[in-house]
């Protein structure tokens, strides 16, 4: 059973920084592509980042220059800062990774939880 629990959501003013962690965790062969996504109230889920294997990044359009993503292949962690954050940053913030979780299986994409990430004026 493979896991993904984020952790370091909260309230933050506008302008500050925030950091956000998600730990993968259980039957775990390999991880591709690790990225976080985001949904505000009555908007459709949007990609923020994302970071492959070997270290390749992309971001969204909104968030570059404010957000950077990283991960620590041996603790099969992603990290997502946040910094200068404004107010349409408010969403929940979910931690997306695509992971083999034996030699023999496929590989599948997998979803925290989702934290929430609040920026007050």
């Amino acid at each position: 059973q493979v896991q993904l629990v984020e952790s370091g959501g909260g309230l933050v003013q506008a302008g500050g920084s925030l950091r956000l962690s998600c730990a993968a965790s259980g039957s775990i062969f390999s991880i591709n592509t690790m990225g976080w996504y985001r949904q505000a109230p009555g908007k459709q889920r949007e990609l923020v980042a994302a970071i492959t294997s070997g270290g390749t990044t992309d971001y969204a359009d909104s968030v570059k220059g404010r957000f950077t993503i990283s991960r620590d292949n041996a603790k099969n962690t992603v990290y997502l800062q946040m910094n200068s954050v404004k107010s349409e940053d408010t969403a929940v913030y979910y931690c997306n990774a695509n992971i083999r979780p034996t030699v023999a299986m496929n590989t599948f994409r997998y979803w925290g939880q989702g934290t929430q990430v609040t920026v007050s004026a």
